[in-house]
Formats: C-alpha cells, structure tokens, sequence
C-alpha cells in the first residue's frame, strides 16, 4: 500500500471546522475536555491569532487527500541567550488514523524551515516524560538535553 504524499502549508479560513477537531483532539489527549476543557474563549482568541500577521503564534496543517489530519502551533520570541529569537513549537497533533505516516515528522521539518527562515537561531519544544509514542519520534529529530519544565498558573 502506498502512503499518500503530506503536504504541509500555513492554516487558511476554511481550516477552521477540521482545525478546531484536532485542535480538540490534542486538547482531550492532554485532559483537557469535559469540565477541565479550556474555555471557549481561550480557542476562539487561539484561532484568530493566527491571522494576525504581527502575532508571533503561527500555525500550520498537514494535509493528506484533501484533508486536514495534523497541526502545529508555534510562538516566536527573543531569548535572553541568543542574538536571534527562538521558536517554541507549542503543539504538535495528527490524528490517530493517520499516525506512524510522517504526519509529525513533516509538520516538525516545516517548523524548522520556518524558523529558519524567519532568523530563528533554535526550535524547541517540550512534552510529558511518559509520552513514549512521541519521544521516539523527537528522539530521531533532535536531541532530548535534560531539561525538566516547572509551571506554576497564577
């Protein structure tokens, strides 16, 4: 069988309806559904960021037979240990139908290309320790350097 080509461009308007399922689908997978979901207005300043040409998120999908089956969300910002800014890869999902098909590879490579383009001197991301389906793809792509996050909401 023959994998369909994955094709990878910036989020469009008419995303919005295959966006706003995944980006639920990443939300849920994290528990944040039911009566933990974010609030609605949290996705609805989300979504239009996106449009906003001087926002620093940015957002891309990745497409396979017309369809919207992955996304990833970035935020560009200066870093106190370089010249350059830095990317934050945000979020990262494709759908559970389509995984183990280069669906995340290909989103990671355009936010490195991005970045780039963009005079990013680093990308960077983080996820949970016990996320093992994920870190062995991150693993492939770059190099895990032992850094612990700390969050406290305010």
């Amino acid at each position: 069988m023959i994998t369909p080509a994955v094709l990878v461009r910036p989020i469009a308007l008419g995303d919005h309806g295959q966006w706003r399922y995944l980006w639920d689908g990443y939300n849920a997978f994290y528990g944040r559904e039911g009566p933990t979901a974010l609030d609605e207005a949290i996705t609805r300043q989300t979504w239009d960021r996106f449009f906003i040409a001087s926002d620093p998120v940015k957002a891309f999908v990745a497409m396979m037979n017309e369809q919207v089956v992955g996304l990833v969300h970035t935020v560009y910002h200066p870093s106190t240990t370089r010249l350059h800014d830095v990317c934050y890869l945000q979020d990262l999902f494709a759908s559970a139908s389509v995984r183990g098909q280069g669906i995340g590879r290909a989103l990671i490579e355009r936010v490195y290309a991005e970045a780039r383009s963009a005079g990013c001197s680093r990308v960077y991301w983080t996820t949970f320790e016990n996320n093992q389906t994920a870190r062995r793809l991150y693993d492939r792509m770059t190099h895990y350097n032992g850094a612990i996050m700390y969050s406290k909401e305010l």
